[in-house]
């Protein structure tokens, strides 16, 4: 089971890593981006070396039995090191942050050197032991854990603590999710250590439980990928929004065109672009092409005034009332029942006997607000029966009944 959870960790590690990458070469002097690429570094390197196959070729190639571990674990104390060293720069002046680094540094450097040191004098044991909590019970694999995870424990609980204190303060959406995202990474990773410890205590008891790797498998996974997704959120998350509203926007624009082709229909002069209402176009430029799109309707819905009598926009709101339409939709529906009755006369081009005098409905919220009351126009004028049934019931008003047609 370890395996290919680890293999899934390594992975996403590698993808990170290459992503922030690409951002740090178009920025080198950013110190927050330098410690997040060194943090996923540390975190590809150390989980691929954690993967069962690989660190046994590793150790097999070299001849050096548990290489492999005490890299990966070198990795991981580089992971939360780097990781706080990213929450420093950000939270403080680089003034301030960089001595801080600095101490932690070299405190990282001096607890990995301790590590090896001990592992150097595991080499020449007969029989051979695995730093791992399993070899518990050798008092040289007992302090070997214990400094590793002690060290583990006091990045990732400082980890969780500033990212929980800058989340509360963040102006930023985005960094306010994804600091709570890697402050829950780094509590599943306390809870790692701390199952890491309770097994150790186990073994040096002189029992022999069980579930270890697939338990701390498991957590480690859940961490790396919390981790992983919080320190990157803040970048692809607005990236993410972006492209959320490109196609909201887009299905705005294809959700008009009922509407638009109506009015235009009976009023072709107010085409200025045809190429705008074309795919290609819109998928091009799309906020030209929706501009467009919204000017020309509502173009159209003036140059309709004259056709649209007076007593249909009763009707239409008497109609959508005894449906038990809420408040909120009736507005929209009586529109489009009025485009639609305008339509309707627009094309026996002969004038209304009483022609509506009021204003068109102008939305608040600028150019958004446009388009969601113009969106929700068109969807009933496309669907809704109030609609159908204003037109049933107003075809009285038409001054021509011999030539008109439903605009359904």
């Amino acid at each position: 089971m370890d395996t290919p959870l680890y293999l899934f960790c390594a992975l996403s590690g590698w993808l990170a890593f290459a992503y922030k990458l690409r951002d740090l070469r178009q920025d080198p002097a950013n110190r927050v981006l330098r410690a997040m690429v060194y943090a996923f570094c540390s975190f590809a390197v150390a989980i691929t070396l954690a993967v069962p196959p690989i660190a046994r070729t590793v150790d097999q190639l070299t001849g050096l039995p548990n290489l492999a571990r005490i890299l990966s674990h070198g990795g991981v104390m580089s992971i939360a090191a780097h990781a706080e060293l990213l929450l420093l720069f950000l939270a403080m002046p680089a003034e301030r942050a960089a001595p801080r680094a600095r101490l932690r540094l070299w405190a990282s450097t001096a607890a990995f050197g301790v590590l090896a040191a001990l592992w150097l004098t595991t080499l020449p044991m007969d029989p051979p032991v695995d730093l791992d909590i399993h070899d518990g019970d050798s008092p040289t694999v007992a302090v070997y854990m214990t400094i590793y995870l002690a060290v583990f424990v006091a990045y990732c609980a400082d980890i969780a603590r500033l990212c929980w204190r800058f989340a509360r303060v963040s102006p930023r959406s985005w960094l306010r999710l994804g600091l709570r995202v890697t402050a829950t990474g780094a509590t599943f990773a306390l809870v790692y250590c701390t199952s890491k410890a309770c097994y150790l205590a186990a073994y040096r008891l002189g029992y022999q439980p069980v579930g270890e790797p697939e338990i701390n498998s498991v957590l480690v996974t859940i961490s790396a990928l919390l981790m992983l997704v919080g320190m990157t959120v803040p970048t692809w998350g607005p990236r993410a929004d972006a492209a959320a509203g490109w196609l909201a926007r887009l299905r705005a624009w294809r959700r008009l065109g009922p509407l638009w082709r109506a009015v235009v229909a009976v009023q072709p002069h107010l085409v200025l672009d045809e190429r705008a209402h074309r795919w290609p176009v819109a998928l091009r430029d799309l906020d030209y092409a929706l501009h467009r799109r919204i000017t020309e309707i509502r173009d159209g819905r003036l140059a309709l005034r004259p056709y649209i009598d007076e007593r249909i926009g009763p009707v239409a709101a008497g109609l959508a009332a005894a449906a038990g339409l809420a408040p909120d939709r009736r507005m929209p529906v009586v529109e489009a029942a009025l485009l639609a009755a305008g339509v309707r006369a627009a094309r026996s081009r002969t004038p209304a006997a009483r022609p509506d005098r009021t204003r068109p409905h102008s939305p608040v919220g600028g150019y958004l607000g446009e388009i969601h009351w113009l969106t929700r126009v068109a969807t009933e004028f496309r669907r809704s029966p109030v609609v159908a049934g204003t037109l049933d019931r107003t075809v009285q008003f038409a001054p021509d009944t011999s030539t008109v047609t439903s605009a359904r």
